[in-house]
């Protein structure tokens, strides 16, 4: 595993150049180039094109699916299923791999790279295989468990009934039209536009935004659950979740780094799971020498080919935003855990508590770390807290609470002249209450 050593350094330099399986968006040439429009600047025409493309169903195979159907404007910008991964594909009926991730913020991520010291950072989808956030969101069209487009021809064809076929002519030349390649690449970069210019995406407006702008007052509970995820002794969440803003930008709570935690195997998921599989889930477990047919491996593939030779990158993800994470009914990449407290109660007792945690698809106990083949369980991060092996946990059940009341506080949507108004997330009900 690359060493992580010099990680508050990395978590420093990545949000010192920072400008975050679906549609994404940002700048058309790549995340963290752009400059991000303010809440009262207009859509450029690019970017208002993009916006309507975000939620056209009709660019799909289905005629039911957009980026808007996975990734809901009205609920960050991520899924408001309680789906362990999406549906797509001709029928609707064909199931993914990774759990969606919000696209709110996305428009802040680095381009990847690997640093000298080995660490990963940047890049988009959870493994990094995407320059940028408009390359990212070309990809669903074509993707067969998706949008299910053969080709770009495809969408062209389609493109080419739709109502705002001469606003997309206007801004991108009429001649576009001839060259499907182009016109994909086109479609990316106009959502990538919206993502970047719209303040939905990226509008800094929770609980704790307010507090470090002195506007707000976080409850008691809130504070601890601050002071323990920024402990390194206690839950040492901000070692990569960074809670601290760089030259005047908030903070993301990441830092765009990649980490093997060595999650439970989520059964939920159709790939996962024995028996027949459809033709598009890689059956790369018997090569690995793996217990189960197929693996996600994070950077190092199946999706992501470009690093397959890289063992030391083999299941790592990318750290995520943990803003929003409180309106998340599928948490980390495959979707796991349902709620912040299983998620917070496993990061303390993964290895202590782990029949707990790790379970066949029968119910019956399984190994450690089951979503990896066991070549790949050097990689798993046992050199942190809390995630050392043998560590006593070191959050109790009163401290995984006031670390949830916390996280609930990054929930954007919070008005500082009416409190009472705000959209308290469902599992966030015992941190609303608790007192001032």
């Amino acid at each position: 595993m690359p060493p992580r050593v010099p990680l508050i350094l990395a978590c420093v330099l990545a949000l010192v150049v920072m400008t975050l399986a679906s549609c994404g968006g940002g700048s058309g040439g790549g995340g963290g180039e752009s400059t991000i429009a303010s809440a009262t600047s207009p859509l450029s025409t690019k970017a208002e094109l993009g916006r309507l493309i975000f939620s056209d169903t009709a660019l799909s195979v289905s005629g039911r699916q957009s980026c808007a159907t996975c990734h809901d404007p009205s609920n960050a910008f991520g899924p408001s299923d309680k789906l362990s991964v999406p549906l797509g594909g001709p029928g609707m009926d064909l199931e993914g791999f990774r759990a969606t991730p919000s696209l709110m913020y996305a428009s802040y991520t680095p381009r990847f790279s690997i640093a000298s010291d080995g660490t990963p950072s940047g890049g988009f989808f959870r493994d990094g295989r995407s320059p940028s956030l408009a390359d990212q969101a070309q990809q669903p069209f074509l993707a067969p468990f998706e949008m299910a487009n053969a080709t770009p021809a495809d969408v062209v064809a389609k493109l080419s009934t739709r109502p705002y076929l001469s606003r997309f002519e206007a801004v991108f030349g009429e001649d576009i039209m001839g060259d499907p390649t182009q016109v994909l690449a086109a479609i990316g970069a106009a959502l990538a536009a919206y993502q970047t210019e719209e303040p939905g995406f990226h509008p800094f407006s929770s609980k704790f935004d307010y507090y470090l702008k002195s506007q707000a007052t976080l409850s008691p509970i809130e504070l601890k659950g601050l002071a323990l995820f920024n402990d390194p002794t206690k839950g040492n969440c901000a070692a990569c979740h960074v809670s601290r803003g760089v030259n005047g930008n908030p903070p993301l709570f990441t830092d765009f780094t990649y980490d093997n935690v060595g999650l439970p195997r989520n059964w939920k998921i159709p790939a996962n799971q024995a028996g027949p599989q459809p033709s598009y889930v890689p059956q790369n477990g018997a090569a690995l020498g793996g217990d189960y047919a197929y693996y996600d491996l994070g950077l190092c593939g199946p999706f992501n080919p470009d690093n397959a030779f890289r063992g030391s990158l083999c299941g790592l993800f990318k750290v995520p935003t943990l803003r929003n994470v409180a309106l998340r009914q599928q948490l980390f990449h495959n979707g796991v855990f349902d709620n912040l407290n299983d998620a917070v109660t496993w990061y303390v007792t993964r290895d202590t508590a782990a029949a707990r945690w790790y379970l066949k698809q029968d119910g019956t106990p399984d190994r450690l770390y089951n979503d990896l083949p066991p070549v790949y369980v050097r990689n798993v991060n046992v050199g942190e807290v809390p995630y050392v092996q043998n560590l006593a946990p070191t959050l109790d059940a009163q401290e995984i609470g006031d670390v949830v009341a916390f996280l609930c506080a990054l929930t954007d949507g919070y008005d500082p002249q009416n409190p009472a108004a705000y959209r308290v997330p469902a599992q966030c009900a015992a941190a609303a209450s608790a007192p001032p």
